[in-house]
């Protein structure tokens, strides 16, 4: 048997094997060329730079909560702050000036009850009618009613038929309550009753005052004793 050789030269074999390796080299660099992105090595570092620089930058939503949240503070928080300090700086003047009225409506009707439970309870038995109708002035109400008919029927003529002589005196009074228009107190009263010729007697009591302001005045209305 007999071998058959190539006729082809060894130098055309080689050559197609070059061809061959060329041929793959250039399709493996083209293949490379088309995935890596053409990237100027010399501005690397700037592009790092960048990319950096947009992750430090906060996000949008980010921006809008800071600014929503402010706005929320600037709008809607500080003026509801602003009203209720308003409100509160108003009320504790108000309460100021109530607890002031409430001291001198104190300090005022004490003095009224005070003058007029011993205009009531004095009085002399020359002068009692009047006395006793000057001291009318001082009251108000159903008690004012009583007072005249009591004073009318028993006191002014029992204090001329037997010359009595009344006199009463406030040691010690306070204020109960007191409003700008109401107010009870609370008085000790000591009195002295001489009849005729007779040796003077003397009483103490407590009683309790209620007063009304009427047209400015302060006017007893209750009378009762404790």
């Amino acid at each position: 048997m007999k071998l058959l050789k190539s006729t082809r030269p060894d130098s055309d074999v080689e050559d197609d094997a070059d061809e061959k390796i060329e041929g793959a080299i250039i399709d493996g660099d083209s293949s490379s060329e088309s995935v890596t992105p053409n990237v100027d090595v010399s501005q690397g570092d700037s592009v790092e730079a960048t990319e950096v620089d947009d992750r430090d930058q906060p996000a949008p939503s980010r921006v809008r909560r800071r600014i929503g949240w402010r706005s929320t503070v600037t709008y809607a928080v500080l003026p509801g702050l602003a009203v209720l300090l308003t409100l509160a700086a108003g009320y504790l003047r108000w309460q100021t000036v109530t607890v002031q009225q409430d001291q001198v409506a104190g300090t005022e009707s004490v003095r009224a009850a005070t003058d007029g439970t011993v205009a009531l309870l004095s009085y002399r038995p020359d002068t009692v009618e009047k006395d006793l109708d000057a001291a009318k002035s001082r009251m108000t109400g159903q008690f004012l009613d009583a007072y005249t008919s009591l004073t009318h029927e028993v006191i002014i003529p029992g204090a001329q038929q037997k010359q009595i002589v009344a006199t009463a005196t406030i040691p010690a009074a306070a204020s109960i309550s007191a409003s700008d228009s109401h107010a009870v107190a609370l008085l000790f009263v000591n009195q002295t009753i001489t009849v005729g010729q007779g040796v003077p007697t003397s009483s103490t009591s407590t009683v309790r005052v209620t007063l009304d302001k009427v047209d400015n005045r302060w006017l007893i209305s209750q009378f009762d004793p404790v």
